[in-house]
């Protein structure tokens, strides 16, 4: 046993690098389900998707890039599918420029599955340049800001534009915000003047700074990072997600969390195995 120890103590530290490498591939080909807690500002968010009634109008504001798809994107996908599952209509814009292509591919995957119609149940109006001054613009006159969707369609002639003029005029903002402009400017800018209910999902390292708005009653609900996606898939789909739908962000967290058990067990055991061996070097 002492022998063994030893030899893990000065074990090549390439077998480390081979044992995470296998920690973090086999939950991707096989798939492990690790519980973890849902964090009661993620479900905040789900429970105030669930209040709301079908035919509902919902602005999500989509700010983000190739760089925060990981920990974000999930989010997005599985929020469309709920909102979609709760019939409401979805008015969907963009603040960064590279963010269009990727809610396009977003809404072009998630639609199909429940027969959304384009501006009639949903409508795209594309991105946005201005930042604070575009936020504002849109608490004021969402028509003057987007004067037509990313078509070139003007919203006038969109049924689902009907009587939306204002952000206030929404039911509930979803922010899906990878960093500025997203959801401190619009906390900023427009909430508390427009007195709006919004939820967010946001980057992990962003998160800490947006819990504030949480307590405040500014945001509604906060999906942070990886494990915020995470938990919000597990909401949106408790046991299996629909066929050819991946929960990616809960694969994610399985991966990392296995890694980190890797890890942990690593530090025991090698204490153990130090601190044995010193007994007896000392004895």
């Amino acid at each position: 046993m002492h022998e063994l120890l030893v030899r893990f103590l000065h074990m090549d530290r390439r077998w480390i690098f081979v044992g995470m490498g296998l920690a973090i591939l086999l939950p991707m080909f096989y798939p492990i389900d690790l519980p973890f807690r849902i964090d009661e500002r993620v479900q905040a968010v789900y429970d105030a998707i669930e209040e709301l009634e079908p035919g509902s109008r919902v602005l999500l504001s989509a700010d983000f890039d190739p760089a925060s798809l990981p920990e974000i994107g999930p989010f997005l996908r599985a929020n469309l599918h709920h909102l979609m599952r709760r019939e409401v209509k979805i008015v969907v814009l963009s603040l960064w420029e590279f963010a269009p292509p990727l809610v396009i591919s977003y809404l072009e995957e998630v639609t199909p599955t429940y027969d959304y119609e384009y501006g009639t149940d949903y409508a795209y109006l594309g991105y946005k340049p201005g930042q604070e001054l575009a936020i504002k613009a849109i608490g004021e006159n969402i028509h003057k800001a987007f004067p037509s969707d990313y078509r070139g369609t003007p919203l006038a002639k969109l049924p689902i534009m009907q009587g939306l003029k204002q952000a206030r005029d929404f039911d509930l903002l979803v922010l899906v915000s990878a960093g500025s402009p997203g959801t401190r400017e619009y906390v900023l800018q427009i909430q508390g003047q427009h007195d709006l209910r919004m939820v967010s999902s946001t980057t992990a390292v962003s998160g800490p700074d947006y819990i504030p708005f949480y307590k405040a009653g500014q945001l509604v609900g906060l999906a942070a990072g990886m494990p915020g996606s995470a938990q919000y898939e597990e909401l949106v789909w408790p046991e299996e997600a629909p066929e050819g739908v991946l929960k990616l962000a809960t694969l994610a967290v399985n991966v990392l969390n296995l890694g980190h058990v890797f890890i942990i067990v690593l530090l025991i055991v090698g204490n153990i195995a130090y601190f044995l061996t010193r007994a007896r070097k000392e004895a």
